[in-house]
């Protein structure tokens, strides 16, 4: 691998600490820091939503006033810049018309109307931005729909353009379910000519995809998971599979990592007690702590549950909420916090109504109170339908709540069934697929959590598991190295 310094552009409509809908911005807001301690010079590119404090985060306003057109519109923007603890240079790009509104993508779980031209905008901008900066990359790594037309901008509008003659496009998909997929005067309104409304290009079933544009015309593609990778390929790709299949190369499953700083039950400054693997007696007090919180009966020996999710078909809240109904009458409890689907709300509040010694629900999003469940809890529950990587359950790992998780995409790839014979595993795991029903797996978890011996064999192996940011980090590093090469390569042919 080359010793050159790798410029690399991240694009993204989420990054924490800054704006946070899901498990995206954790991934944005964590990687680059690690990627600059390993020779890279990366820079960060979000919108500047109404949500985001200019105070707080001491955001510098940058001295350009640049502009894109959306369709016949040409709209104006700032960028404004944050440098992190870690020396990351985080731009906004700041438009008072797309980005001044109460939500990110939407309002009460109903999208933005104009999305579309939201992330055209975005997308534009930030190729402008590149240009205004004199920041050459060599890479642009794109997240998500959001992102998608910028490596198609680059292979067609931008084909020619000097400034980007060596950038080449990384493109991640963090959930293949959220496509972006608009009609077909999208090809107007985003600037492309009629010629690249194709089926290698940019159309898609007379429409205008903004993932499927960026599978076939990035540099690379990759997802969240290795087990996720090869699930979209097969049966799981929403209709992406064909162009996955028809790259030519492969699709990197990298699975994500988390902050160990961050997320640390030694450390945590929102936790009732501090607690590690050699000493778990603060644990018992975050339990208690929790229970207080839900309006729970105080009882030491109850199996404890949480979920800290969205609100979404595909995380299997329907699955967890049959459960509750099922175990109402058991030594059980069960905490949600989590937004989204205004439908599912309602029926958690009318649950946690009828049985408010068995479920409790808070809607609001409350990062103090997410880490109260994950050190709280004796188990936590991910019955998804389908899981991209999940975040939650190796978070949960780390404070000792153990994961019981349906067998799919990145929880195949990071939870292991504990065989009590063997003393191996780290938590519980079914498939939906097969039958296996999670109420019958949470009476096995039950029986483990019992047996107190076996339990903290069980904790044991939670807290030992290891998903930081480092095996991930090299199989990036590789990734980015490909196809640096490649396009090294493809400059040279065309010289010769």
């Amino acid at each position: 691998m080359s010793d050159k310094r790798i410029n690399i552009a991240m694009a993204a409509s989420e990054c924490a600490p800054f704006v946070k809908v899901g498990g995206l911005a954790d991934v944005v807001g964590t990687l680059p820091k690690y990627l600059r301690g390993a020779n890279c010079n990366v820079k960060i590119f979000i919108p500047k939503y109404r949500s985001i404090d200019g105070a707080k985060y001491n955001l510098q306003t940058l001295p350009y006033r640049l502009q894109v057109n959306v369709g016949a519109q040409t709209h104006f923007f700032r960028l404004k810049q944050h440098l992190t603890a870690e020396g990351v240079a985080v731009y906004f790009i700041e438009n008072m018309f797309y980005f001044n509104r109460p939500g990110v993508y939407g309002d009460n779980g109903i999208d933005y109307p104009d999305n579309r031209d939201r992330y055209i905008f975005f997308s534009r901008a930030v190729l402008e931005s590149l240009k205004a900066l004199m920041f050459r990359p060599d890479i642009i790594h794109c997240h998500d729909w959001q992102t998608g037309l910028i490596p198609a901008y680059l292979k067609t509008t931008h084909r020619n353009d000097g400034f980007f003659w060596k950038t080449s496009s990384v493109y991640t998909i963090h959930n293949i379910a959220y496509q972006g997929s608009f009609a077909e005067d999208t090809v107007e309104a985003a600037g492309f000519s009629r010629i690249d409304f194709t089926a290698d290009k940019i159309e898609y079933y007379n429409n205008v995809n903004f993932m499927k544009s960026a599978i076939t015309l990035a540099d690379a593609v990759s997802t969240v998971s290795p087990t996720y990778s090869l699930e979209i390929k097969d049966f799981n790709g929403r209709g992406m599979e064909w162009s996955l299949n028809h790259r030519g190369d492969k699709i990197y499953g990298i699975l994500n990592g988390i902050d160990y700083d961050y997320w640390n039950p030694q450390n945590d400054k929102y936790i009732a007690a501090n607690y590690s693997k050699d000493n778990l007696s603060g644990k018992k007090l975050c339990k208690e702590e929790l229970q207080k919180i839900c309006g729970f009966n105080l009882r030491k020996d109850a199996f404890l549950f949480g979920t800290v999710s969205r609100l979404d078909g595909q995380k299997g809240i329907d699955v967890i909420l049959d459960a509750v109904y099922a175990l109402r009458n058991e030594n059980m409890q069960f905490v949600i916090l989590g937004s989204g689907d205004p439908v599912l709300k309602e029926k958690l509040e009318k649950t946690a109504k009828l049985y408010p010694k068995t479920l409790a629900f808070f809607s609001d999003f409350n990062e103090e109170l997410a880490h109260k469940i994950y050190a709280g809890t004796d188990s936590y529950l991910m019955p998804s339908k389908f899981e991209p990587c999940g975040l939650s359950q190796m978070i949960a790992l780390s404070y000792g709540s153990i994961p019981i998780v349906n067998r799919v995409g990145g929880l195949a790839d990071t939870i292991k069934y504990f065989n009590h014979f063997t003393g191996e595993g780290n938590g519980f795991v079914f498939n939906l697929t097969y039958g296996e029903t999670f109420v019958e797996t949470i009476y096995k978890a039950e029986k483990i959590f019992n047996d107190k011996t076996l339990w903290n064999v069980l904790m044991q192996n939670a807290f030992n598991s290891d998903f930081s940011w480092g095996q991930s980090l090299s199989q990036y590093m590789q990734m980015y190295q490909d196809i640096i090469d490649k396009k090294n390569f493809e400059v040279l042919f065309i010289r010769s």
